[in-house]
């Protein structure tokens, strides 16, 4: 706020606010249309008019490339998107489009993932219908997602297959995308001696083993979490860990992949992110939260580990290295 200076800019900033839920409303549908898509398949670079993407999309609707230009205009202005100006015989202004850099990550890559899944499943009816629930349920208690669908959203899965095939390709395309940098940074599975590496409630992985994290945990050199201390409240998070402490040999270690909170809310980029994720927690999992750096140092010596350390962020994500 400090920088916020005027009077002017000031109110500009509240209406900023009161108007937040437009642009990923627009982002959604341009993504439901494959609009990034088709501006990438025109080639590095190329911008193309709300015209060009009109004719590729099943519309009938007349204005469709109005429309669609109204909602690339608004992407143009949040940086998602560029924007050239192309003068036309009759005095008016055509504006065509490319992508911007971000779009590295909202479109599919080599692997043919990209973020945009996660953005569908974030912005959809389930998700929405979660959100509409926060304020009753700070007065009343029990989380927004159970109050909006009568269950919990591991439960939820399995009576919604849509929603479950969205959620796990959204959380898979994520997890590519980001493992593969952590890869690129992080080399302690690189080490002598490290034969066996079992990852936690993972989901896509080389080989299942049926179990409950919460009884025991496969024997390995090493064990992998990622993104599963954040679902669980502090209690539930020291029996997986213990229970990892317990199948570990000695010098054995658990790599945990999350991400970590500053202590004081900032608004940078990785901090901001963190104090968001850390709220969908709270909408969808009963004490499911992200941690200070703090809060882990203590559940990992809580849990028996001789040794905590952080290692390396990659993508927001932290790695981080509890040994026994």
């Amino acid at each position: 706020m400090n920088s916020i200076k005027s009077v002017e800019d000031t109110c500009l900033f509240a209406m900023q606010l009161v108007t937040a839920s437009v642009m990923p409303a627009a982002f959604k549908s341009a993504l439901e249309l494959d609009l990034l898509e088709l501006i990438k398949s025109a080639g590095p670079g190329a911008f193309v008019s709300p015209a060009e993407l009109a004719a590729q999309i099943p519309a009938t609707n007349p204005q469709a490339d109005l429309m669609l230009d109204r909602i690339l205009r608004l992407l143009a202005a949040n940086n998602i998107l560029n924007c050239s100006l192309r003068d036309l015989p009759d005095g008016s202004v055509e504006r065509r489009y490319s992508l911007a850099p971000v779009c590295e990550f909202l479109t599919r890559n080599e692997d043919g993932c990209s973020m945009a899944p996660l953005l569908l499943v974030n912005q959809g009816k389930i998700y929405a219908e979660s959100w509409q629930q926060l304020k009753d349920a700070v007065v009343e208690g029990e989380s927004p997602f159970k109050r909006a669908h009568g269950i919990s959203p591991f439960e939820y899965g399995a009576t919604d297959p849509e929603f479950n095939t969205a959620f796990n390709q959204a959380m898979y395309q994520q997890s590519t995308l980001i493992v593969k940098q952590i890869l690129k940074k992080y080399k302690g599975l690189d080490v002598e001696g490290l034969k066996t590496l079992v990852d936690v409630g993972g989901g896509t992985g080389v080989e299942h083993v049926s179990g409950d994290m919460f009884v025991s945990v496969p024997k390995a050199d090493a064990i992998f979490m990622k993104w599963i201390c954040h679902d669980w409240d502090d209690t539930h998070c020291l029996k997986i860990l213990k229970n990892c402490y317990e199948a570990l040999p000695e010098n054995g270690k658990v790599i945990i992949a999350e991400r970590m909170l500053s202590e004081a809310p900032h608004s940078d980029p990785l901090a901001s992110i963190g104090f968001t994720v850390d709220l969908i927690m709270l909408i969808y999992n009963p004490g499911g939260k992200e941690r200070t750096e703090k809060e882990f140092q203590a559940l990992a010596k809580e849990a028996g580990f001789r040794q905590f350390r952080k290692v390396c962020c990659a993508f927001s994500i932290w790695i981080m290295e509890l040994y026994k």
